[in-house]
């Protein structure tokens, strides 16, 4: 039986995620062109990625496509709340078959006036070190198959290294703007 979703390119849908990374280094504008380009590929109702705060405790929304402001506006995204986003962030990619019924979903009631049913999260990873999930999210009940998990987790892999070049972008540019003061301290005196 053919699915109902249409089908696209993988690879030529990751070609276009990683142009995109290469194309900038604000992460704000890599992270939803990724999320955009994963939610098209994917044929999916909505697509977000959330960046794990400091402390480990909450994420944060990073980028999002195909959500509303009422349901982005929801509440925090508590770690210890959220048992689908623990086993994300140990690494592991989570398929889960309905958001409105899952012990394992924060917000059940949220995703039903959302319409959000099934739900699949992998982990951005870097140094074996989760720093945020990725997720694509369905409106119907759906089984996501290994060509669509295998995207997500290339998606999700590329998009941990965008947001790493942009932090070391950040702290080179920052250690560089320091020794240029300093320079012209020097020169002062």
């Amino acid at each position: 039986m053919e699915p109902i979703y249409r089908r696209k390119d993988f690879f030529e849908a990751l070609y276009e995620v990683a142009k995109v990374i290469n194309a900038s280094l604000e992460p704000k504008e890599v992270l939803s062109k990724i999320v955009n380009s994963v939610a098209e590929a994917m044929d999916v109702k909505a697509c977000s990625l959330r960046i794990l705060g400091s402390r480990g405790r909450r994420l944060t929304l990073g980028a999002y496509k195909g959500l509303s402001e009422d349901y982005i506006q929801k509440g925090p995204i508590l770690v210890a709340e959220s048992g689908l986003d623990r086993r994300a962030l140990s690494g592991e990619s989570v398929y889960l078959h309905d958001a409105q019924t899952s012990d394992e979903w924060q917000y059940k009631d949220r995703a039903k006036e959302e319409g959000i049913r099934s739900v699949l999260v992998v982990p951005l990873m870097v140094e074996e070190k989760a720093i945020g999930i990725l997720r694509a999210y369905s409106g119907e009940i759906r089984e996501f198959d290994p060509d669509e998990m295998k995207f997500l987790e290339a998606s999700a892999s590329l998009s941990a290294l965008a947001l790493e070049n942009a932090r070391l972008h950040e702290a080179l540019k920052r250690d560089y703007d320091l020794l240029i003061q300093h320079e012209y301290r020097l020169d002062d005196n």
